[in-house]
């Protein structure tokens, strides 16, 4: 299997000068990739810019940062003619690999502009480098800026930053300074969702598991479904108690903590987002933790209905 490092930039509405369009608000104007096999040696480049046919002016932060101006565009292959040379370049056994999460993303949204054949009908595998980068140097919390990650392993700097090629360049060095078990945390793209209940995500990590739903009509809808809010041990596979049960400080975030009488309490945390179809779908992450840690969340429980309390009184007001 080969990795396929791919970088993006992109324009937008130049500050109210045209409208933002809604079904591509960032419009990719250069694709920039690097190959590598499966030692992570590099055998392949591809670097193209794109003709924009959505935003005709360069926003002006966007032509400051990556020095490209209209006019640079306009002798430029089509980004239909661009994809289909670049994707004809992947070849058939790869995995994405980008700086983030947007790129992939912004890729799926671009190609279904133009009407052209989706890259999977289901959730995309991939590898983030940025949270890898984490993983293996700091505390898989933090994201860093790419050069910062350049300078931290001390990777020789011999091309400029901010364009698609040369990021992606930078992104495949750092790729190939980590270890191989890092890389088995991947990440999973959901501009394509799980079509029904059989195809449902449930993957299982290092130290945590991740659910990925298919799409609910609402909210609502979402947490009344049994495997949302179910908390079985992801080691058993067995119901355990729940010691606190499911609380929203936001809104947007649920959280629980059930006890496994063998492996100890497990925090679940719901996130509920919107769909490309405006519709709502659940990430779901489960991993055990200490009994400190366990402390926390119920501070932050309490926090929570302390919260609610105050804004009730206030509406009441």
């Amino acid at each position: 299997m080969n990795y396929i490092i791919v970088d993006l930039e992109w324009n937008q509405s130049d500050d109210g000068e045209e409208p933002k369009v809604k079904e591509i608000p960032f419009e990719i104007i250069d694709i920039g990739a690097v190959k590598l096999n499966s030692r992570r040696v590099m055998i392949g480049e591809f670097n193209e810019l794109v003709k924009p046919a959505v935003y005709r002016h360069m926003h002006k932060i966007t032509g400051d940062l990556i020095h490209l101006h209209m006019k640079d565009l306009q002798k430029s292959r089509s980004f239909r003619e661009v994809m289909e040379s670049f994707l004809a370049w992947c070849g058939t056994d790869y995995i994405f690999c980008t700086w983030g999460t947007m790129d992939l993303l912004e890729l799926q949204r671009n190609m279904h502009y133009y009407h052209m054949p989706p890259l999977s009908d289901k959730p995309i595998r991939f590898l983030d480098v940025q949270k890898l980068f984490s993983i293996a140097y700091e505390d898989s919390k933090v994201r860093r800026s790419l050069e910062y990650a350049v300078n931290y392993l001390n990777i020789k700097k011999d091309i400029p930053f901010h364009r698609a090629f040369s990021d992606a360049y930078y992104t495949a060095k750092i790729l190939a300074h980590l270890k191989g078990a890092v890389l088995e945390n991947y990440s999973i793209d959901t501009y394509i969702l799980p079509a029904n209940r059989q195809e449902e995500i449930h993957v299982m990590f290092h130290d945590y598991m991740k659910y990925i739903s298919r799409e609910f009509p609402d909210k609502q809808s979402a947490l009344e479904d049994r495997e949302v809010i179910s908390t079985k041990c992801y080691i058993c596979h067995k119901n355990i108690r729940r010691k606190i049960r499911w609380f929203s400080p936001n809104g947007k975030h649920y959280y629980s903590i059930s006890h496994c009488p063998v492996h100890g309490h497990m925090k679940s945390k719901i996130r509920i987002r919107k769909s490309e179809n405006n519709l709502v779908y659940v990430v779901k992450t489960s991993k055990f933790i200490s009994e400190d840690d366990c402390q926390k969340v119920i501070q932050k429980r309490e926090a929570a209905k302390e919260h609610h309390k105050i804004k009730k009184i206030r509406h009441q007001d």
